[in-house]
Parts: C-alpha cells; structure tokens; sequence
C-alpha cells in the first residue's frame, strides 16, 4: 500500500471510521477500503482480534470470541479517542464503523443488538456451527454484548446472525448500509443476510452484489496471493473484483459522509 508517515490532517477535527475483519482475517484485509476512506478525510483504524486473525486462530471457533469481538472494538475506540496522539484530531461524534462477515457481526452487537440465547439454543439443536456444543452446554454468560452508543452508523458486509432474533436487531437505530454477496460462503448465505435486511427498522442501504462470492468484500490479491490462497482470492467467472471495489469504496465513502455529517465540535 502507498502511505506517507505524519502526513498532516486537512482540517481540525476528522471522522473515525473502525474496520473490523472477519474470521482469521486481519486488519489489511480492506485496505483499499481503509486508503480510500483517508484519502477522502476519515481517520481510520483497522485491529486484529485476539485469538482469531491471520497469526493467531487459538481461539477461532470457540464461542468466546463471538462474545468478545465487539469489546475488542470499544477498546480500539477508548484508546483512540482517549490517551493516543491522534484523539484530539477525531471529531468524537461522528465515529463510524465498517466490518466484514464476523466484523460485520461485531458491528450489528456494537449498535445494538444483543445474543438471543434461547434463539440460538434452538438454531443449534439442528446445527454444525462449531460454537452450538458451547451453546447447548450453557457456556456462556446471560450479560449482553458490548455496545458503543458512539458509533452513529455503519456499514456491514455479509454478516452472519446465528446469535440474533428479529427481536434482538429490531433495537437497533443508526444508519446501516447492508451488503450481501450472491453466493455467500464461509457459512453466510444471501438468505442470512435478508434476514437481517428484513429485521432491521432503522435507516439502511440495502445492497445485493450480483454475481460475488463472499470474500469478494476482501481487497483484490495480488498474483502471489492469489496462487497462495485461492479460496479467498479467486471470484466467480465474469466478476471482476477490482471495478466492484471502486465502485463499493465510493459507496461506503458516500454513506458515511452522509450518515455522519459536519463535526459541531
């Protein structure tokens, strides 16, 4: 990626945008989607979560991570809007969040919604989900998942529910730009994310992309990369991830910037 160290901010107080990976991802993992986002004045901050990203999968399929990852998020946030050297440069009420497949997940938890246990109890009595042993054992705690009042919208990318109800979701009251991939995969189908369009009553963009797998959210691989990992690189016949990527960046740039408004600090 092409980046200039201390480059100098265009005004005094700039959006936070939090990026948030999806299941062993990384915190590169959209980073032409995090370039693009500072290159149209957003400061933007991407994290891997413990025990679940590229260099460490310790705790990967266990359920703790599902119950942890938004709180990784408010942490980020803490840190950024409190003790870092960036904090007085972040307009604090205008912090957005973007997250992909169990980061967009971390992000519906983040604005609201809250595990429906006995939902998901019953979900996983006729489910593989690695976490449904976990679920049906009770090992988990009745306290609701973190949120963060501070994040006034988000955008989310082929999220998967299987800890959500319509109930659950149906609190949720910030601006949501929804994409769902036509093919799904890694365990999300397009059906799971109309789901989540279906039970959201609050303002959303709702976006179907036509043709896309669900790692087409990812940033466009290099060669390397893609003969490595083939899986997560390579799209369907006649997708061409780099033109969708220009054309979703400048829609999750046009989102935030109207969701999240002028700074009035």
């Amino acid at each position: 990626m092409s980046a200039v160290p201390k480059c100098p901010f265009s005004e005094d107080k700039l959006p936070l945008i939090i990026i948030s990976h999806g299941r062993t991802g990384s915190f590169l993992g959209h980073h032409d989607t995090a370039e693009t986002l500072a290159d149209n004045g957003f400061i933007v901050a991407a994290l891997n979560h413990p025990g679940d990203n590229a260099r460490d999968v310790s705790r990967t399929d266990d359920l703790s991570v599902w119950i942890e990852r938004p709180n990784d998020v408010k942490r980020l946030i803490d840190f950024l809007t409190g003790a870092s050297e960036f904090s007085a440069d972040i307009a604090q009420a205008r912090i957005g969040f973007f997250g992909f497949s169990r980061g967009a997940y971390t992000g519906l938890a983040l604005i609201g919604a809250d595990a429906d246990w006995a939902a998901t109890t019953t979900y996983c009595q006729q489910s593989t989900w690695k976490v449904c042993p976990q679920v049906l054992r009770r090992d988990f705690s009745a306290t609701p998942l973190v949120h963060d009042p501070r994040i006034k919208a988000a955008v989310l990318a082929d999220p998967p529910a299987q800890l959500f109800s319509a109930k659950s979701l149906a609190s949720i009251n910030v601006p949501v730009q929804l994409w769902a991939s036509e093919y799904g995969g890694d365990g999300v189908a397009l059906r799971h994310v109309a789901t989540i369009h279906e039970a959201l009553r609050t303002q959303q963009d709702y976006r179907i992309v036509a043709n896309a797998g669900h790692f087409a959210f990812l940033t466009p691989c290099p060669a390397e990369m893609s003969a490595r990992v083939p899986e997560i690189c390579l799209d369907a016949t006649g997708f061409d991830r780099p033109a969708f990527h220009k054309l979703f960046n400048a829609a999750v740039v046009d989102f935030l910037r109207a969701t999240l408004g002028r700074s009035t600090e």
